[in-house]
């Protein structure tokens, strides 16, 4: 059974119900048809499950994957926060009895992600127009590395080649250093998040028109928009940028300063708090300076501005500098490592890190949700799911009985 989205009065019931449990119910109407792997398709997933969505991870059984691959072990720590609060099912989907079962989840469902190679989709039957006839109010989402269609549409997409591509190498790292990669996978990361945006608007939208759509996003667009005012800088001005290391590439000094005992990252912004950090760190005389009178003189002179602040900070240890800093309003805070992120006491404060119970690891800790909503906030209900380990109550949902089901599991279509 779907639900209206206009309708908080229906108590949800049919595929899903039986795992709602507490927290997290602002999304708990809808029914989330998972067929995604890796990182992008699972990022955008796991927004759905944070709020509440009733999501059905479909993956194939072990003897036809093995359980190898890209996304990591399965009791590891990144599969274990990218797939949480979700149930599996196992499903065969080379088996025409597999692809069978899929259409007959989506008459029921909400939503389906998919993160196939574009025309993978295709050669199963299961694409948005094969789908829309059985579920028309379906939101059909589709992550790709370079989008549905085009000249690059049936390449292989991957996190870094993306970053390549859409410039962020080229301007991530010290100046000369030649192209580096993000630390972390922003391609795929950003992706899922403008995926689930998009499905979040289709089922708002719905509201009105009463159907369902496609959402796609892809890797490299993802990382264009991620690339912000340094692409605006070359659609506008022209101006192509380049590698700046820890240093804003077009405001000084904000950047990565040494201290007594380390580094701190200072952000000064304008003349207000270019007087406010002279005064602090005993450079008045400099305030006037012409070769720093303005954001565009201290921009330009970077490499003397450097070293006038190094000498200067050099003389007290960075936890002197960070709280005379922030007490005259100029932006200024530590350089940890992810040990001592967790260990902050505003990042306690703030309770990102939430603890989720797997049968097999026990309690773990993983990554929140970054936004919260003060009526419906979101809740990690359960942990990632083992393998099939829901399958038969999922099947049962479907109208499957239990003979059924062990004929589908002897034949080979589901585990």
């Amino acid at each position: 059974m779907t639900f209206d989205v206009c309708d908080d009065s229906n108590a949800p019931t049919g595929l899903g119900s039986a795992s709602l449990g507490r927290g997290g119910e602002a999304l708990r109407r809808f029914v989330v048809l998972d067929l995604t792997r890796v990182r992008s398709g699972p990022t955008a997933v796991r927004q759905l499950a944070d709020w509440g969505a009733r999501v059905i991870k479909i993956e194939a059984p072990e003897a036809v994957d093995g359980g190898g691959g890209f996304g990591g072990a399965r009791h590891g720590a990144d599969f274990q926060n990218l797939h949480r609060g979700k149930r599996s099912l196992c499903i065969n989907l080379k088996k025409p009895e597999g692809i069978e079962l899929v259409k007959r989840l989506v008459t029921t469902a909400d939503v389906l992600v998919e993160n196939f190679r574009p025309d993978v989709k295709d050669r199963l039957g299961i694409n948005y127009d094969d789908l829309k006839i059985l579920n028309p109010r379906l939101v059909y989402a589709s992550i790709s590395g370079f989008g549905q269609s085009g000249p690059y549409a049936m390449r292989p997409g991957f996190d870094q080649v993306a970053q390549g591509m859409g410039g962020l190498m080229s301007v991530t790292g010290l100046p000369g250093q030649g192209p580096v990669r993000a630390g972390i996978p922003v391609a795929d990361l950003s992706a899922g998040l403008f995926c689930a945006i998009g499905i979040l608007v289709a089922l708002l939208e719905r509201e009105t028109s009463g159907k369902g759509q496609w959402v796609t996003a892809s890797l490299l667009e993802a990382q264009i928009a991620m690339m912000d005012f340094q692409a605006a800088r070359w659609l506008i001005e022209k101006i192509v940028p380049g590698q700046a290391g820890n240093d804003h590439p077009t405001m000084s000094p904000m950047g990565v300063y040494p201290t007594a005992n380390g580094h701190i990252n200072i952000a000064s912004a304008g003349d207000t708090m270019w007087r406010s950090l002279c005064k602090v760190v005993g450079l008045v005389d400099q305030i006037e300076n012409p070769d720093f009178i303005d954001d565009v003189a201290r921009t330009r002179n970077r490499a003397k501005l450097r070293e006038v602040l190094t000498e200067a900070l050099s003389r007290q240890p960075s936890e002197v500098w960070i709280a005379k800093l922030n007490e005259v309003g100029v932006p200024c805070g530590p350089i940890y490592d992810v040990e001592q992120v967790f260990s902050d006491p505003q990042v306690n404060h703030v309770g990102i890190a939430q603890t989720v119970s797997s049968a097999m690891l026990g309690d773990i800790q993983v990554v929140g949700q970054a936004v919260h909503l003060s009526r419906t906030p979101s809740a990690l209900r359960s942990a990632a799911p083992e393998r099939g380990e829901h399958s038969d109550e999922i099947l049962s949902e479907l109208g499957l009985v239990q003979s059924e089901i062990e004929e589908l599991k002897l034949a080979g279509v589901v585990q």
